[in-house]
């Protein structure tokens, strides 16, 4: 008898959402009477799914996220500053 392991590597990502999405999500679990993490994690795999990785698409796709680019900028400058967290303490 030959047994075969498939082990699958788990990658944990943290999500902020703004409140409009977050409600969105909660509403979507309710709906779908799924845990909103489930549901968050299928979106985003789905998402993942059907992204181009071509470079130019990315570069669009992140300008077109309202204040992403002074948002990555201020945690830049907080990290500069030694504001952010080392992380090995994570």
């Amino acid at each position: 008898m030959l047994i075969r392991a498939i082990f699958a590597t788990v990658n944990r990502v943290n999500v902020t959402l703004d409140d409009v999405h977050a409600l969105k999500l909660r509403r979507l679990a309710e709906r779908t009477h799924t845990n909103e993490g489930t549901l968050a994690r299928s979106l985003l795999a789905s998402a993942l799914d059907e992204a181009d990785p071509d470079a130019r698409d990315v570069a669009e796709l992140l300008d077109g996220i309202p204040g992403a680019f002074e948002r990555a900028r201020l945690g830049r400058d907080q990290s500069r500053a030694g504001l952010g967290t080392p992380l090995e303490e994570l």
